[in-house]
């Protein structure tokens, strides 16, 4: 039988093929991973973005102080308006973004909308007073939204109702306002009231939805709310209520349990006492001003009669003036609050007056919508005037302008002459000489 010979390699070439293997190996698995690396390195890049998670935060943990007492007898504990989370703005509002409001709609009938809130029983000033501190704190914490205010608005009546709050709308906008930390409208003690101010119409419109509110408008949109936070912060309180709406940029939130019920809301209106002057409004309330040195010397003409008198709107009285820091001097010089806000009409002005009957001279340069508002400074609290404006210098021409109010009768209304003064609703252009002789008359 023969063998077959076996080839026996080298010792030497058995060696050197395995190192040749092992180099050839390396580098395709180190080209392989730089593949993959890189690979991975493109679908990161070019990935669609991801929304980032809403932020989690123990707002229990991180509350100082005791939690607020939601039930039995004990009134809640007031959280310190103050005490905020150490976020960035936006990280506030993805964190507000993420808390979701209870539907109102699903509550009890009576939890759903505040009942009206109407003020009555008080003297004249004392309502005039509660107004104003409603309309300050609507445009201070809301700014000129008329959304926005009617929400703030509601809380601060809601408030007044609630046994854990002052008794009083003046007492509930200035609470804790004595404390340099605590207030629960930061206007109130962080300077705001010395720093800045709204213009005249924007004040007369902060007061009409404030004196609307105390005449039993109600804003459904957030319930028996009792608190509120703009959307870039985050409350340390906010976790321990429920939340019930988002207006504008502000979240609102009533107590959990009986104290965020409607039977808690216990307080009515007719029970509250004299609303209290506050002096910090005297520059814009001639309400306030009254109790006040500043309302002694720069209001003194205005006692004694003058045109700057309360004016009447809709219903709501409302003097209709812009505040002021040189008080002194212009006193000394002889002018009244509303000649300084807006040039508001003086007596030099008032060429025609009976007990129903006003004629105004009317300045060129005044906006037409002033005319408005001077006319309701000439009217003051009459139930029944007219007004009629002729411009300085054109005082043998037709009407510029006519106010006319009749509150037992025909209402009010407001005309201007639009070939001086256009107007953006034809209604409000004065009619023509048959239709406007109706008018004038009686």
């Amino acid at each position: 039988m023969s063998r077959e010979a076996v080839a026996t390699p080298l010792p030497g070439e058995a060696t050197m093929w395995t190192a040749s293997g092992l180099v050839d190996m390396r580098w395709r698995l180190g080209i392989a991973v730089a593949f993959v690396v890189a690979l991975a390195m493109l679908l990161h890049w070019f990935a669609p973005a991801r929304a980032p998670d809403p932020i989690s935060i123990d707002l229990a943990a991180a509350r100082h102080g005791p939690l607020p007492v939601s039930n039995g007898s004990t009134t809640p504990t007031l959280p310190d308006p103050a005490s905020l989370m150490p976020l960035p703005a936006e990280e506030a509002r993805l964190s507000n973004a993420a808390v979701t409001a209870v539907a109102i709609v699903e509550m009890p009938q009576p939890d759903r909308v505040a009942t009206p809130f109407v003020l009555e029983g008080l003297p004249p000033d004392s309502q005039d007073r509660a107004r104003d501190c409603l309309a300050a704190a609507a445009w201070y914490e809301a700014g000129d939204d008329p959304s926005g205010e009617r929400a703030v608005v509601q809380v601060v009546l809601n408030r007044a109702r609630h046994p854990a709050f002052a008794a009083s709308v003046c007492g509930v906008v200035f609470q804790g306002s004595d404390r340099r930390t605590g207030c629960q409208f930061t206007f109130t003690c962080d300077g705001s009231l010395d720093a800045r101010h709204p213009a005249a119409a924007v004040w007369a419109r902060a007061r009409a939805i404030a004196g609307a509110a105390l005449a039993g408008a109600v804003d459904a949109r957030v319930g028996w709310a009792t608190h509120y936070h703009a959307d870039y912060v985050v409350p340390r309180w906010r976790d321990q209520m429920d939340k019930l709406a988002t207006v504008g940029v502000h979240a609102f939130y009533r107590w959990r349990g009986g104290w965020g019920r409607h039977a808690a809301f216990r307080r009515v209106p007719g029970e509250f006492g004299a609303e209290p002057h506050e002096n910090a409004l005297a520059s814009l309330s001639l309400a306030h001003a009254a109790g006040s040195s500043l309302g002694q010397l720069q209001f003194a003409r205005l006692d004694e009669g003058d045109l700057g008198d309360d004016a009447v709107a809709g219903g709501v009285r409302t003097e209709l003036f812009a505040p002021h820091r040189n008080g002194n001097a212009d006193m000394a010089a002889g002018r009244t609050p509303a000649d300084i806000a807006h040039d508001a009409p003086t007596r030099k002005d008032l060429i025609a007056s009976d007990a129903d009957h006003i004629g105004l001279l009317l300045d060129p340069a005044m906006p037409p919508g002033r005319y408005a508002i001077a006319a309701l400074e000439a009217c003051g609290h009459r139930p029944r005037c007219m007004v009629t404006g002729r411009r300085r210098g054109q005082e043998g021409s037709a009407l510029a302008f006519l106010y006319r109010r009749d509150r037992g009768g025909s209402g009010e209304g407001a005309w201007w002459d639009c070939r001086l003064t256009p107007r953006l609703d034809a209604a409000q252009c004065l009619p023509a000489a048959a239709a406007r002789e109706r008018l004038l008359a009686w």
